[in-house]
């Protein structure tokens, strides 16, 4: 079994020739809209933990949203959808691309050596999106008509939901693993007896140094203790 770590929303960074295109969203930048608050934190730790690959994107999803397919509406942001036609293809080449196939070449890589992929793709959420709170502490995300994943996540939530203190985990939350996303378009090329493919959704409402700047830590170590666990009892 091969791990292999992603992180699509790592960043804010705006890249210096596309900063003209941003001068009004100087309070987006520092929002969820921008980032996934603490998912380049957790995706590092589990790629130390594991020493495993871990590809992170370098830009903010405001420019171009790497967990999106470009024929989805939202791959541009509000911000980038009117660029012309050259400029969004100098973003995709540049940027979307690029990662996306350091992430495919990792994968492509295992299966050709007849190594089942284990790809977890992390990131995080905002705990309230339009007046609506989201009521649960981790979302295991994955395909419910792919057995290994479905397997996977049943057998990693109580592990995450845990003894002493006890997290709240929802499977497909806040969204489904079925839509579009990176893990559901790598679906499209490879079996489910080689690739399993699982978003790791973390509820930002954990990580933020207030009121307890230890949270990170603790959330983080509970997250590879209980991937530890399931690796070892499941796969």
């Amino acid at each position: 079994m091969n791990l292999i770590i992603s992180c699509e929303h790592a960043s804010s960074e705006i890249p210096p020739d596309y900063q003209h295109v941003f001068q009004d969203a100087e309070h987006d930048l520092i929002t969820h809209k921008a980032i996934d608050f603490g998912a380049k934190h957790l995706a590092e730790a589990l790629r130390d933990a594991f020493k495993c690959p871990c590809v992170l994107a370098k830009t903010s999803r405001l420019l171009i949203d790497f967990n999106r397919s470009l024929t989805n509406r939202h791959c541009f942001s509000d911000y980038t959808s009117n660029l012309n036609a050259e400029q969004k293809k100098s973003v995709i080449d540049t940027y979307y691309s690029p990662y996306r196939k350091a992430v495919e070449a990792l994968i492509h890589e295992a299966v050709q050596k007849k190594q089942r992929v284990l790809h977890l793709s992390v990131h995080s959420f905002t705990p309230i999106l339009d007046g609506v709170i989201r009521d649960a502490d981790f979302g295991l995300l994955y395909d419910p008509t792919r057995t290994h994943e479905k397997d996977l996540a049943h057998a990693w939530k109580p592990h995450l939901v845990g003894d002493d203190v006890q997290y709240r985990v929802r499977m497909n939350y806040p969204y489904r693993g079925s839509s579009d996303g990176f893990t559901s378009a790598l679906r499209k090329h490879y079996a489910p007896d080689a690739y399993v493919g699982i978003e790791l959704e973390l509820n930002q409402r954990l990580v933020m140094v207030h009121p307890n700047p230890e949270s990170l830590t603790q959330v983080t170590a509970r997250i590879i203790q209980s991937l530890q666990a399931v690796l070892a009892s499941v796969l």
